[in-house]
């Protein structure tokens, strides 16, 4: 195998080997070259009339639907992407729940046709496509017809023409719509318009064979929407749940590695390897070991990066590139030991911000709430700090609740379970357990989201998560290597 090195890092370099934070804003020729198909992929890109992709931000939701519309066309599938922007004013009157979903049903297709027939070059007007429509009554029919009609026009450019031939091949469209929680807020008329626009996806697909919706949502906007409406137990066997294991993270890392130095690397074949069995492949960006005390002293650096990421790549993507331009300023060719400590506060700055801006708009008062979770003197001196019992947890934020209470965004006053099972659902804690050979087995909320249920007890306790404790905890910050169990090799 040759030596790989890194000449210097420099802005170029770095974003090639660890990728843009955002799906969207990556080259799609890079991100085929070091995506990962996993069974999430294969379940969003079945030929289902209806997927609804759930995961926390920074998981690959937008990544997932980038690769499927890019492989569309040799489906024989026509993509159609419908931005936040399309749909801004579509279901915002939400005091008619049937009304509701009857102008969702009829923005929806208008907007459907009309970026349909722009896709193949066919410019038609709204008001006549509503014509069209009341002519027809399925959008499909209506798309064919029209497709037919034209598909000999000597005037059509060859993209066009290739356009209305894989569409009239299969007759299928595939719609996605992505980034719906911008501008969410967890108010009532946010739950019951984002409920009324799934009832209306799955209506239209039923209604129009070969129109396919894949939509994606944010955890916590599909829990609030799936509690609050009993009618969306129609659409669960739709969803999907976006989530990763470390070692799948640990080998979408390799790739990338790899395939920045212009190697192939054949996923399937290093799936059931043993991370400790995959981690040279780390060595030409990485100090091979962590060279520190405590319990993380000369831990292998796969077992570091792992530890410190809340199973979500864009962690991964963060934590790496931060370290990398503290090497780019020290003339550094490899991310060491010191490289990683002088950027852990300011990653675990970003998680906590990251975890405000995503929820506050569920619990106003977030971030008294993580801030208040930091150690005490008594919880220090007792070596514990950030490890919980399920009461030891609700005693925790007891205390925080007589400093003034917390309410969620709808108004509803929060008791300390229902904060407990909050804090869990952003990962802002993990669920411990350690197993009868030592092993610390941790749970997220995705994995298991009954764990944190007031109603049974399945003997795990609480543990803050590490990728937080540097913002809680800035003026200890070598307790942590002294006290911080990392992840297994699992």
């Amino acid at each position: 195998m040759k030596t790989k090195t890194i000449e210097r890092f420099d802005e170029d370099s770095i974003a090639k080997l660890f990728g843009s934070e955002a799906a969207e804003d990556e080259e799609i020729s890079r991100l085929k070259e070091y995506y990962i198909k996993n069974t999430t992929h294969e379940k969003v890109t079945a030929d289902k009339p209806l997927r609804i992709l759930v995961g926390h931000k920074g998981v690959g939701k937008s990544a997932i639907f980038k690769v499927s519309m890019a492989e569309d066309i040799s489906n024989r599938r026509l993509p159609i992407l419908i931005k936040p922007d399309d749909i801004a004013e579509l279901g915002k009157d939400t005091s008619d729940v049937l009304q509701t979903i009857r102008d969702w049903k009829n923005g929806l297709i208008q907007i459907i046709a009309k970026k349909t027939l722009e896709y193949a070059g066919i410019n038609e007007e709204i008001s006549q496509l509503k014509t069209a429509f009341k002519a027809t009554g399925r959008i499909v029919n209506y798309i064919t017809d029209t497709f037919k009609s034209v598909q000999n026009n000597i005037n059509l450019l060859p993209t066009q023409k290739n356009a209305i031939n894989i569409f009239l091949g299969s007759s299928k469209i595939n719609v996605y719509i992505d980034d719906l929680d911008r501008g969410w807020q967890s108010k009532k008329d946010d739950i019951n318009r984002i409920s009324a626009l799934l009832n209306a996806v799955r209506d239209l697909s039923n209604e129009n064979s070969g129109l396919h919706f894949k939509i994606s949502l944010r955890s916590d906007v599909y829990y609030l929407v799936r509690t609050s409406d009993e009618s969306t137990d129609k659409i669960e066997g739709s969803v999907i749940w976006h989530k990763w294991t470390n070692h799948e993270i640990l080998l979408l890392l390799i790739k990338r590695i790899e395939t920045y130095f212009g190697e192939n690397f054949d996923i399937e074949k290093f799936k059931k390897q043993e991370q400790r069995q995959l981690s040279f492949y780390l060595d030409a960006v990485f100090e091979k070991r962590f060279t520190h005390y405590g319990k993380w002293e000369n831990a292998p650096m796969y077992r570091i990066l792992m530890s410190l990421i809340r199973k979500r790549p864009r962690d991964l993507v963060k934590l790496c590139s931060l370290a990398a331009r503290y090497a780019q300023d020290n003339n550094l060719n490899k991310i060491n030991t010191e490289c990683l400590i002088a950027v852990f506060e300011e990653y675990s700055q970003g998680r906590i911000q990251d975890s405000i801006n995503e929820f506050r708009s569920e619990l106003p008062d977030i971030e008294r709430l993580l801030f208040g979770m930091k150690p005490n003197k008594s919880e220090i001196k007792e070596g514990n700090g950030y490890i919980y019992s399920t009461e030891s947890l609700k005693i925790k934020i007891n205390n925080l609740i007589t400093q003034g209470k917390f309410s969620f965004s709808t108004g509803r006053p929060a008791n300390a379970g229902e904060l407990s099972h909050f804090l869990y659902k952003i990962n802002f804690v993990t669920a411990r357990k350690r197993t009868d050979t030592g092993e610390i087995d941790r749970k997220y909320f995705e994995e298991n989201r009954y764990l944190s249920s007031s109603k049974a007890n399945f003997g795990y306790d609480w543990e803050i998560h590490p990728a937080f404790r540097w913002a809680l905890q800035p003026d200890r910050i070598e307790d942590i290597f002294v006290k911080l169990d990392l992840s297994s090799d699992s």
